[in-house]
């Protein structure tokens, strides 16, 4: 079945959108329409991204770009450089990058911690801020603004003090970005994900994959593009009445 065109003539930033969920919410914001900026750490990943996106809908551009979001000179040269070329800021952004460095709170180094906050959840501040500026000076009717979380920042996680820290922040931020961006029309809203199949979870023992899996009430790992699908939901006029709000995609892992 054909994907809704809910996104014709958006103009989306889709950041980490060289691999996992960010490439899979590049790839669906494509197919229902948008212009999509692939940005992410490695060029190489983003040209591959790049490459894989539709453009069957009149006036489609997609670009890719190389960004560093724990940099506010990386992040701002980013959103200039997408004025300068769309004669626009974009209306639709997608905070997907992230990384984990994992270890048990009594091991991790302090540089772990503060490289996967930094990334994280500073990337996710930094991005979010120069996006809603853009468009609050431009006069931007509406934005939507998706910061993708992760269930592990609400219930924390085994050798992950760090990453469910940071987790635990973008969903904070979103929220009170959706507080203070409203009256300028720019909805804020927080995903967040379960156990899902990406690159990250390859590194996982497969016995650990197995006992995580069997937690999951649905049976098994969620799909990248079962993440996308709600991000192109809420950044579509079909969440037009929902800001502030977290989406959990887990499969029903830890209802209640």
């Amino acid at each position: 079945m054909a994907a809704p065109s809910r996104l014709i003539s958006r103009l989306t930033l889709v950041t980490g959108g060289g691999s996992g969920i960010g490439r899979a919410v590049c790839q669906r914001f494509a197919s229902e329409g948008a212009s999509v900026v692939v940005a992410d750490l490695s060029e190489a990943s983003a040209i591959e991204t790049l490459g894989s996106l539709s453009c069957d809908q009149r006036g489609q551009d997609h670009m890719a770009s190389v960004v560093d979001v724990s940099s506010k000179e990386s992040v701002e040269n980013l959103v200039t450089s997408i004025q300068c070329r769309y004669f626009q800021p974009p209306s639709v952004c997608v905070n997907a990058a992230g990384i984990t460095q994992d270890d048990f709170l009594l091991r991790m180094q302090e540089e772990h911690f503060d490289r996967v906050v930094q990334v994280n959840l500073k990337g996710s501040f930094l991005v979010t801020q120069a996006v809603a500026r853009a468009l609050v000076s431009c006069g931007a009717p509406k934005g939507s603004i998706i910061t993708v979380g992760s269930i592990v920042g609400k219930v924390g996680n085994i050798g992950q003090a760090n990453y469910a820290s940071s987790k635990a922040g973008v969903e904070a931020l979103s929220r009170t970005a959706a507080k203070e961006l409203s009256r300028s029309g720019i909805r804020c809203n927080c995903v967040l994900p379960g156990f899902i199949s990406t690159p990250m979870t390859e590194k996982v023992p497969e016995k650990v994959i197995s006992k995580m899996t069997s937690l999951v009430p649905l049976g098994r790992m969620g799909e990248p593009h079962e993440v996308a699908d709600v991000c192109a939901f809420l950044a579509s006029d079909d969440s037009s009445y929902i800001t502030g709000a977290s989406i959990e995609v887990t499969g029903g892992l830890f209802i209640g």
